[in-house]
C-alpha cells in the first residue's frame, strides 16, 4: 500500500465493467463503485494518507470528488478493516458527492492487515485468535473517543471537505458501536450516524453504546441483521427506547432476510450460503443516502 499522501488515482465512470453480484468477491464491490460513479457522473480521486493520532500513526484512505468541497464522511470498517471492499464503498459515496475517510482502525497493532475477507473461516479458532486482538485494539474503552476527534480533525483540514456541513459516519459490524461513540464524542460536528449489522450496540454494562444517546445530536439509523436479532431480540427495543427518551431522531430497522455482515460484498460464505445480500445491501445504501441527505448534505 502506498502511503504517499500526494499520490492520486483518478477513478473515472465506466472504467470498471458492469456485472451482477453473483459471486462473493472484491470485484463485486468494484462494480458497485463503478455503477454509482457512472450514475452520478462524478470523477473521484483516491489517496492513501497517514494521520497522526494520539496513539500512533494511522494509515487510511481518503476518497473524494475530483473538484469542489463536499460533506465529510467517516467510515468505520468491520473486523477486517481497511481493504478494497471498504474503499469501494467510499468511492461510491464520493461519486455521490461526499469526501470520505476510511481509516485502518487497527493502527495501534498493525498496518491494514486484510485485502479480502471472502476466504476467512469463522469456525477456525486460529482465525478468530488473529482478529480478536485487532478488534480489541479499536474497541477498547476510550480509544474511539480519542480516534474519532482525530479523524474528524483530519477531514476538516482537507480543502475537499465543506466545513459548513456536518460530518456523517457509518459503520459495519464492530464499526456500529464505534459510530455511536463517534456521535457522542463529537456531538456538535457529527450530523448523521448509521450502523449496519452493528455488534454490541446494547449490552448489560454501564458502558453500553445505547446509553450514550443523551450525548448525541445526530440523526441515527440502525440496520439490524436477522441472526443478531435472534441472539438479542430486546436490543432493538432498547435502542428505540434510549433514543426516544433522549429525543434523538433514530430509525431502527430489522432486515428479516439478512445475516450479520450482509452489506459487505467480500463477506465469506456461511453454511454454504452467501452472507452478502445484494437486495438488502442496496436497500441499506438507499437508507444511508437518505440519512445523509437529511443530516449533512
Amino acid at each position: 500500500m502506498s502511503e504517499d499522501q500526494n499520490a492520486k488515482t483518478p477513478v473515472r465512470p465506466g472504467d470498471l465493467a458492469r456485472r451482477d453480484f453473483v459471486a462473493l468477491s472484491v470485484a463485486a464491490g468494484l462494480t458497485a463503485g463503478a455503477e454509482s460513479a457512472a450514475a452520478a457522473g462524478l470523477e473521484v480521486v483516491e489517496k492513501d494518507v497517514e494521520i497522526k493520532m494520539p496513539d500512533g500513526t494511522c494509515d487510511a484512505a481518503f476518497i473524494h470528488p475530483k473538484s469542489g468541497s463536499h460533506p465529510g464522511v467517516l467510515i468505520w470498517p468491520d473486523a477486517f478493516g481497511l481493504r478494497p471492499s471498504m474503499r469501494d464503498m467510499a468511492k461510491r459515496l464520493a461519486a455521490d458527492g461526499y469526501s470520505v475517510l476510511v481509516p485502518n482502525p487497527f493502527y495501534r497493532v498493525t498496518k491494514a492487515p486484510f485485502t479480502d475477507a471472502s476466504n476467512f473461516d469463522f469456525s477456525k479458532p486460529e482465525n478468530m485468535a488473529k482478529i480478536r486482538p485487532l478488534m480489541t485494539s479499536a474497541s477498547a474503552p476510550g480509544n474511539a473517543e480519542k480516534d474519532a476527534p482525530a479523524y474528524i480533525a483530519f477531514l476538516d483540514a482537507q480543502k475537499e471537505v465543506n466545513k459548513s456541513k456536518k460530518i456523517g459516519t457509518q459503520g459495519y459490524c464492530m464499526g456500529g458501536p464505534l459510530v455511536v461513540r463517534t456521535c457522542a464524542a463529537v456531538p456538535d460536528r457529527v450530523g448523521a450516524g448509521a450502523s449496519f449489522h452493528g455488534g454490541g450496540l446494547v449490552t448489560d454494562q454501564p458502558t453500553s453504546p445505547h446509553l450514550l444517546a443523551p450525548k448525541i445530536k445526530a440523526r441515527m439509523y440502525f440496520g439490524i441483521a436477522s441472526n443478531d436479532d435472534e441472539r438479542r431480540p430486546d436490543a432493538k427495543d432498547k435502542l428505540r427506547e434510549a433514543f426516544a427518551e433522549a429525543h434523538v431522531p433514530a430509525e431502527i430497522e430489522l432486515y428479516p432476510d439478512a445475516l450479520h455482515g450482509w452489506c459487505v460484498p467480500d463477506m465469506p460464505m456461511q453454511n454454504g450460503k452467501p452472507i452478502y445480500n445484494k437486495p438488502d445491501a442496496e436497500r441499506a445504501w438507499s437508507k444511508l443516502l437518505a440519512l445523509y441527505k437529511a443530516g449533512i448534505a
